[in-house]
């Protein structure tokens, strides 16, 4: 009955979306400024028309400013979030502060009903997402943990060629997620300041990229039996409090995930490569690549074909219109994105962590 349920939760995101109503406007409020990503989700925002965002709550003085020259006149701005919810009572909110910060959040939201969507990873520990998932489902609010690459059609496209048996069963996984290093890439202070807090961040690059990792491989492959992980600070003149590179090794039966968060690759990464017994399919930002069984490396494609991926409609390809929708529809919201399966992804971190201190492979319960 459970693995029924997860197919139907997994397989949701991928389901013909239905087109917001167009009379329809959801009130929506933004929980912290501090994280960049938050400026990226404000552009989100004026693609959705059917997204009313009513306020905004945090309390350093420069990031409202900033705010205020980048939303409608009519959207209020708070340096408290409680007083914020109980005097705007927003259908929904995206949070997007430190990640230690989520629990205290999603237990205010629950309590007034109010929807939630944060950015990844869900918590800082698994006992954290367990209380926030319990919550939800208590107070019957939705749940969202949104993760960059879930609105690539290359990933989206991944997941139904794996389904579609393209490659086989699958043997291996390698993701190699991370960049250069926040303060490298140019973070704001304010963002900085959290993500190198082994507190407020759960930890460095494990936390920050490793959770990429781990919903991929839950998402692809289902729960591992065993966690191995090794975390490295190479950048020792930062004199920083966390690791900024790490592998994490998920064993099962009949198959391994190779999991590689780092702030130390010359450039961004963004690849997912999974490997069966008929092939291989590579899931980058610009695409999808297929190799096929003993198929020879060509010069000018060596990573393999194109594989064609669908157009996405706004609701597949915008988080906050997939968000919109789900809470408009009362639809379970689904796949990489559905606390169920993020609760999983912070048991493979802890895991993870606890590997690291001891030196020693990790056995994962079996749900």
């Amino acid at each position: 009955m459970r693995k029924a349920l997860l197919y139907c939760l997994i397989a949701a995101t991928f389901l013909p979306a239905i087109t917001l109503a167009q009379s329809s406007k959801t009130r929506l409020a933004i929980i912290g400024l501090d994280h960049d990503h938050v400026w990226g989700l404000l552009q989100d925002w004026k693609l959705v028309p059917q997204a009313d965002l009513v306020a905004i709550a945090d309390p350093h003085p420069e990031l409202i400013a900033k705010a205020r020259g980048r939303v409608p006149r009519s959207v209020r701005f708070y340096s408290d979030y409680v007083k914020m919810l109980e005097e705007v009572k927003p259908a929904g909110v995206i949070i997007t502060t430190e990640i230690d910060h989520h629990l205290a959040i999603v237990r205010e939201c629950a309590l007034l009903h109010v929807n939630v969507e944060m950015e990844k990873p869900m918590a800082t520990t698994a006992s954290d997402a367990r209380e926030m998932l319990r919550m939800a489902r208590e107070h019957h609010i939705l749940l969202m943990v949104n993760y960059a690459n879930n609105w690539f059609p290359s990933t989206q496209e991944l997941y139904r060629e794996v389904q579609a048996g393209k490659i086989g069963p699958i043997d291996k996984i390698i993701v190699q997620f991370g960049h250069q290093g926040p303060r490298e890439i140019g973070v704001s202070k304010e963002f900085a300041a959290w993500l190198y807090d082994p507190v407020k961040n759960g930890g460095g690059a494990l936390m920050d990229f490793g959770c990429y990792g781990a919903d991929l491989a839950l998402w692809l492959k289902g729960r591992p039996q065993r966690v191995f992980a090794r975390a490295l600070t190479l950048k020792t003149s930062q004199h920083n409090a966390v690791e900024d590179d790490a592998v994490i090794l998920l064993e099962y039966p009949h198959a391994t995930a190779v999991i590689e968060p780092s702030w130390d690759w010359p450039y961004t990464m963004e690849r997912i490569e999974v490997f069966g017994r008929k092939g291989s399919l590579l899931s980058l930002p610009e695409g999808l690549l297929y190799r096929g069984f003993n198929s020879p490396a060509l010069l000018e494609r060596p990573d393999g074909q194109p594989v064609p991926s669908p157009s996405l409609s706004l609701e597949q390809s915008n988080p906050i219109a997939y968000y919109v929708d789900h809470i408009q529809r009362r639809a379970l919201i689904g796949g990489l994105l559905s606390g169920s399966l993020n609760v999983e992804v912070n048991e493979i971190l802890d895991a993870a962590k606890e590997s690291i201190r001891t030196g020693k492979t990790v056995s994962i319960p079996a749900n």
